[in-house]
């Protein structure tokens, strides 16, 4: 591999300078030991067969197993019994007897003091032709107390006097007018010796009328409703189109 090396190196630098190179000789072919020979595959026993196990079903037997058999009814024993208590502390107050003959027949009573005070009596019987049949009674207590509803009273309303008001037009009295009071001049003709050919000219007073007054005259508005001008609409004017043969 080395010397392959040095030869390529001394070729490329041969023509680099210019310089023929020859040809270089090339070794044989190194001789190569054959491949190692590998022993076979070591021999494994075989694996030991295996049998899957067999379960049997278990069976199960149960662990009581009830018998049946005819049942024996006996007739009803007769029976008389009572008891009683009476605790005022608690206000445990009870108490019963009961008796029967044997052959269906039942008579009893019972009796308690309830939270009001009164004692309930229960008087009973039953057999198989009534069935079951009980009197109560009920004696003492506390009387329960009177309850009477609140008299309720719709509040009275009047409605109240509206009075309408007066108007009355006010009193319009024309203004009084005093016509002054005028009075003549005095006029003394003066010392003055008047020609026997003149007279006193004649003098005439005025006369003075008071003028009138009239009310003024009140006139109402006048409305005259507004003149409505219906839009005219004048339609469009439409002129058809002016078509030309075309010429050929």
């Amino acid at each position: 591999m080395a010397y392959m090396f040095v030869v390529i190196a001394a070729s490329v630098l041969a023509t680099a300078c210019g310089s023929p190179v020859a040809a270089p000789i090339y070794s044989a072919a190194p001789a190569y030991s054959p491949a190692p020979a590998y022993s076979s595959a070591p021999a494994y026993p075989a694996a030991a067969s295996y049998a899957a196990p067999s379960y049997s079903a278990p069976s199960y037997k149960p662990a009581y197993k009830p018998a049946y058999g005819q049942e024996s009814y006996e007739a009803p024993a007769p029976y008389n019994f009572e008891y009683s208590v009476n605790d005022p502390h608690s206000y445990d107050v009870k108490s019963q007897q009961e008796y029967a003959d044997g052959n269906g027949y039942v008579k009893g009573s019972y009796s308690l003091v309830e939270p009001d005070g009164s004692t309930r009596t229960v008087e009973y019987t039953a057999d198989d032709y009534n069935g079951f049949n009980a009197v109560v009674k009920k004696e003492g207590g506390y009387a329960a107390p009177a309850y009477s509803a609140p008299a309720y009273k719709s509040p009275s309303y009047s409605a109240p006097a509206y009075k309408s008001p007066s108007y009355s037009a006010p009193a319009y009295s024309a203004p009084a007018y005093a016509a002054p009071a005028y009075a003549a001049p005095a006029y003394s003709a003066p010392a003055y010796k008047s020609p026997s050919s003149y007279a006193a000219p004649a003098y005439k007073s005025p006369s003075y009328s008071a003028p009138s007054y009239a009310a003024p005259a009140y006139k109402s508005p006048s409305y005259a409703a507004p003149a409505y001008k219906a839009p005219s609409y004048s339609a469009p004017a439409y002129s058809a189109p002016a078509y030309s043969a075309p010429a050929y």
